[in-house]
């Protein structure tokens, strides 16, 4: 449905497009969008990792921010946020397992202190599903009862135990994981071909970052074939239970070059940026440390993924041989495993379990 002109918020009628990288997320965006004109002082962005909370929190941010201002003003205050370089936007991103009771401390002083711009202040607080009781209780009073003009954005996959208080006091927004043909679309208009971005889409679970690292992966096939292909080499040693293990590890960071470009891509516009305003506010550990944390989930996704795979490989076993009891102990030590990865053990020393187990079944 088009919008009428005098619908539009004052950063789309000045032809910024504030929406344009939430895919896939409809509800959450006429919803946000609605709230624009008259935000209340939080929000709770709920879904599931790749489902575009992030995005959707810059357009919401560069939506209330530009929402008072006039003529040049107005593009130039959306553009900013959506780059997450306003200085009224906070993103606060967790330095270690969840927000530290020291950001804690920070989030409150960014809350109270007055707009730089002389307008709003919006603070996003990341994976606030990770929050720890302790944190979570220091910053109830600084997200229910903000100053005046202060928004919190709070970010959650999902809405833990620990969560439920401060929930109570937000405007919950539910996001879903994106659907695999809006990503199939966005992939096709950033020039993926349709086969491939159909084939990333299949495998990247609804999570649209990940699609856009798979599609440009020349050896997703191979890895793929691979896994499918463990169960032919196992012979229940501990030798080759190594080495298979170290090989398709070896695969996945090979895999990890098209992540690895981007991020140097982050870290090359960060430099710019550095260049033009100086290093103070920068992000740059920030961006170390949210690259850190992108490598060991693009680990753990690739390896869930392969696990994936090889569950499959002995469904179509069970299939064919409904009187073996092998094939489902086998789907039981895998997803044994897939559960086990939160708790980020030794992802070599798992796989080799897992193929040691898998090999002596098979004998």
């Amino acid at each position: 449905m088009t919008t009428a002109p005098a619908d539009l918020l004052p950063a789309e009628a000045a032809g910024v497009d504030l929406w344009g990288e939430v895919v896939g997320q409809p509800a959450a965006v006429a919803e946000l969008r609605a709230a624009a004109r008259t935000p209340v002082h939080a929000y709770l962005l709920v879904g599931p990792r790749g489902s575009g909370k992030r995005a959707l929190a810059r357009a919401f941010a560069a939506a209330l921010l530009s929402g008072s201002r006039t003529g040049d003003e107005v593009v130039r205050q959306a553009e900013l946020a959506l780059a997450e370089a306003h200085p009224d936007l906070t993103v606060v991103v967790r330095q270690g397992a969840a927000i530290s009771a020291a950001q804690a401390d920070e989030i409150i002083g960014a809350a109270s202190r007055a707009s730089v711009e002389g307008g709003g202040k919006v603070l996003v607080l990341d994976e606030f599903h990770l929050v720890t009781p302790q944190v979570g209780n220091k910053l109830l009073k600084a997200i229910e009862e903000p100053p005046a003009g202060t928004v919190f954005l709070v970010l959650a996959d999902e809405v833990t135990p620990d969560l439920v208080t401060i929930a109570s006091r937000c405007v919950r927004v539910d996001l879903g994981p994106v659907p695999a043909d809006a990503v199939v679309e966005r992939l096709v208009a950033e020039g993926v071909a349709p086969s491939r971005a159909e084939e990333a889409a299949a495998l990247a679970s609804g999570d649209l970052a990940r699609a856009r690292l798979l599609a440009t992966d020349e050896r997703l096939a191979l890895r793929r074939q691979a896994w499918h292909d463990v169960p032919d080499r196992l012979d229940g040693t501990g030798a080759l239970a190594v080495e298979v293990a170290d090989e398709l590890l070896a695969m996945i960071d090979d895999a990890m070059a098209p992540l690895k470009e981007a991020q140097a891509a982050e870290a090359a516009e960060l430099e710019e940026r550095v260049k033009a305003r100086g290093e103070r506010g920068s992000g740059r550990k920030q961006l170390e440390e949210r690259h850190k944390r992108e490598a060991r989930r693009y680990r753990a996704d690739e390896v869930r993924a392969g696990l994936t795979e090889l569950s499959r490989r002995y469904r179509d076993q069970l299939v064919a041989s409904s009187r073996s009891a092998a094939p489902v102990e086998a789907l039981d030590a895998i997803a044994e495993l897939a559960r086990e990865m939160v708790r980020n053990a030794n992802e070599r020393l798992q796989l080799v379990a897992l193929f040691l187990k898998l090999g002596r079944l098979s004998r």
